[in-house]
């Protein structure tokens, strides 16, 4: 029996459209438009016991909060479904996969936010779309979402899942990663390593868009030398 894809979703897969198989991902507006959050008043401390209270209420008896019911949970805070692991990754959440939390990664997610109810999750929403928005907290991030999505027993992320999880983090961002997506198509490539993830962000931040200033003798990894290579033969031919 194959193995199952632990950190595939539909919330994944949604960030990649037929158009060139990208769909951009805009970290500015996940949320939907909803009447404004009840403020909570400061002595409302957090409740562990409240909290795990709220679990229940998706999970019913069961000891996860399961796919079929991450449309309530969505619909509750206010979050479009293939948005919701923007805020499990802002908030670096170990969720199984989106809207599917154990009690003990709800809890765990929830107590690092001090929300035990839905008025303060939706409070924290500025905050964590602040944490999307910061460079230095999202290279976090970014480095933290190799880790969501490879499979436990995989030291590399499978192409498909780090195609569709840069198509979440940078599509929006890096004005070169249409062509990037276009490049790994195309390529040899079936899994991509931690050194090459990390160096993908340092690059997309760090090369300008028409290649100018690459080094063709830094320390970049043969994947990205490879797509450099490749895009400079389309802009000659």
């Amino acid at each position: 029996m194959p193995v199952k894809k632990k950190r595939k979703s539909p919330g994944v897969a949604a960030a990649v459209a037929e158009d060139g198989g990208l769909k951009k991902c805009k970290i500015s507006s996940y949320c939907r438009s909803q009447p404004p959050a009840r403020l909570i008043s400061g002595e409302e401390h957090f409740s562990s016991k409240k909290c795990l209270a709220w679990f229940y209420e998706y999970a019913g008896n069961e000891i996860n909060v399961r796919r079929y019911q991450n449309g309530k949970f969505c619909e509750d805070i206010g979050v479009e479904p293939e948005n919701i692991i923007m805020l499990v990754l802002a908030w670096k959440l170990e969720a199984e996969s989106m809207g599917f939390f154990t009690k003990e990664e709800w809890l765990k997610g929830m107590t690092s936010l001090q929300c035990d109810c839905t008025e303060k999750l939706q409070n924290k929403f500025d905050f964590l779309r602040s944490q999307l928005n910061d460079i230095s907290s999202f290279k976090n991030i970014y480095r933290y979402a190799f880790d969501f999505a490879r499979d436990k027993d995989q030291r590399s992320l499978d192409i498909d899942t780090a195609k569709s999880m840069l198509a979440l983090l940078l599509g929006r961002t890096w004005p070169l990663f249409s062509v990037f997506y276009q490049y790994l198509e195309q390529s040899k490539y079936r899994v991509m390593n931690k050194d090459q993830w990390y160096n993908v962000l340092e690059f997309s931040r760090t090369v300008h868009a028409d290649l100018s200033n690459y080094d063709e003798d830094g320390a970049w990894p043969v994947l990205l030398d490879e797509f450099v290579e490749w895009q400079k033969v389309r802009q000659t031919s």
